[in-house]
């Protein structure tokens, strides 16, 4: 289930996840929504704690 929220993000992560972003659309042949970026990477992050 998915909840809009909003959150205040530092420029350096940021500019990270549109790098991350960019290489996604770059390897696909479809959008990639920053939203999906953000949550895969915090997924892959928390995973290990």
């Amino acid at each position: 289930m998915t909840k809009r929220v909003t959150i205040v993000l530092d420029e350096d992560l940021i500019k990270k996840l549109r790098e991350r972003q960019a290489k996604l659309i770059h390897d696909s042949s479809g959008a990639v929504s920053f939203s999906s970026v953000l949550n895969n990477t915090l997924r892959k992050g928390l995973k290990t704690v």
